[in-house]
């Protein structure tokens, strides 16, 4: 593999003595990972029903490896149920060191394609909230995607510049991930396209966009808060001397320990200015010293201790006191889940199920807030895909359970009717959770033993 001049004499002079370890990566081949979605199973449940062959990654504890050669885990119906996100198993490290506890504010700063915001999400298990943000319109939608895949209903999706994100959030999140853009040298064996890519952007260039984007994380969290600082790269102007930056213009933050495993490096503060010490506890991930290509993480702490500022005006609004619509109250009946009828939210059709105590979103720009339930037609409700996700097959009264190996699952995936007359409770009719092994795929319409398809166009299988 051709490799850039300048980018090999950087490695020798990182590494000095693993250097020719390092470069004998490059003839080895990649790795493929997936990380499974413990909102919607546990790691030891998926290894019970996994249909190809898996092994753990040893560092974090819902990480596979396996092999892409051979499977395709994306193209099976259980990558459709969310069950799992398919993710280079370095890449997996920093939304697990980040400390979450169910109920925190949380944001994923540079959050697309979501493998780390899926992460994050889940661990929140339904409480608090999670904004993810991504300053690429089309990039966003892949994000939200992701996380309604995932079933994750206590989000916001933003699409903002980072720098505008704090005059609405200021000092509001306890925990922020930051991802940053970089010149991914430790993708170079994952995607040889990264290399031309570096040369036409290096760590110059994206050394000043990562300053300001942590400069601007860095007033949204609260006092008290833990920042994660993330790169897939190996260039010290995009690792240590961000770092570095940070706590010379931000001094509350201090660098604070990680989890540790037997295949990370520490940090090298000989590369800053000011060689502190503290930053040899930051963590690169290097292919000749682990199962992975390369990451840079560093978890940082602010200051002390200090409740949430109120943000101000709430988007919303208080519902318990005003009627809601006979259609929706009627399909609820079915399900078997707790609303606070105080954050059902309805803007002109769309019915929504709010997170708790999100400020004024108007100026911004956004896809989406909260779980998104469904539309109110003329007469009816039509419950929506994110909606299904969002459920375990015991929440809804009326379900079709699929086998995996049934080919009707498949069928249901592309958007086909089904002939379903042989399931128990073809005799119904109405709305019915589509399920595979247990698992919620979307909606369908039943009548006499037919099953009308309601699988969203936009996510089916081609």
């Amino acid at each position: 593999m051709r490799l850039p001049e300048e980018f090999t004499k950087k490695m020798q002079r990182l590494l000095k003595e693993e250097y020719k370890e390092y470069m004998a990566c490059y003839d080895e081949p990649r790795y493929y990972g997936l990380r499974v979605n413990t909102g919607k199973i546990s790691p030891e449940e998926f290894e019970r029903i996994c249909p190809f062959e898996i092994t753990p990654v040893p560092w974090i504890e819902n990480g596979y490896y396996y092999d892409g050669e051979k499977v395709s885990p994306s193209r099976h119906p259980y990558y459709f149920a969310g069950l799992y996100y398919l993710q280079e198993p370095s890449a997996m490290t920093p939304a697990n060191r980040l400390p979450i506890t169910p109920g925190d504010r949380v944001l994923d700063i540079c959050a697309a394609p979501g493998g780390k915001a899926t992460e994050l999400g889940a661990r929140l298990k339904g409480q608090g909230v999670l904004a993810a943000n991504d300053i690429s319109n089309s990039r966003a939608k892949g994000l939200l995607k992701n996380l309604e895949v995932f079933g994750i209903g206590n989000l916001l999706v933003l699409n903002e510049e980072p720098g505008k994100l704090k005059a609405y959030f200021p000092e509001y999140f306890d925990k922020i991930l930051i991802d940053a853009p970089c010149s991914g040298e430790g993708m170079f064996r994952k995607d040889k396209k990264m290399v031309k890519a570096w040369e036409e952007h290096g760590p110059e260039y994206f050394s000043a966009i990562q300053k300001h984007v942590i400069r601007e994380a860095a007033a949204m969290l609260r006092p008290g808060g833990w920042m994660l600082y993330s790169t897939c790269t190996f260039d010290e102007r995009e690792n240590e001397q961000v770092i570095e930056y940070l706590l010379k213009s931000c001094p509350a933050f201090q660098v604070v320990s990680m989890e540790g495993y037997e295949g990370f490096c520490p940090g090298i503060p000989e590369l800053t200015d000011e060689k502190r010490q503290e930053l040899s506890k930051t963590v690169r991930i290097f292919p000749h010293r682990m199962k992975g290509e390369g990451h840079f993480l560093a978890l940082l702490r602010k200051g002390e201790e200090n409740e949430a500022p109120d943000t101000g005006n709430h988007v919303i609004k208080d519902m318990r006191h005003k009627e809601l619509p006979e259609a929706l109250l009627l399909f609820l009946k079915d399900v078997r889940r707790d609303f606070d009828k105080g954050r059902l939210k309805i803007y002109g059709e769309r019915v929504y199920y709010m997170p708790e105590g999100l400020p004024d979103m108007k100026g911004i720009r956004f896809l989406r807030t909260g779980l998104l339930l469904g539309e109110l037609k003329k007469n009816r409700f039509e419950p929506g895909q994110a909606f299904a996700m969002s459920l375990k097959k015991e929440e809804y009264a009326k379900a079709l359970d699929f086998s995996a190996s049934d080919s009707r699952v498949i069928k249901y995936l592309k958007g086909e009717t089904l002939d379903v007359s042989d399931m128990a409770g073809a005799e119904d009719k109405g709305w019915q959770l589509v399920c595979v092994d247990g698992f919620p795929l979307g909606w369908g319409k039943l009548l006499r033993g037919t099953l009308k398809n309601k699988y969203l166009p936009g996510w089916r299988l081609v």
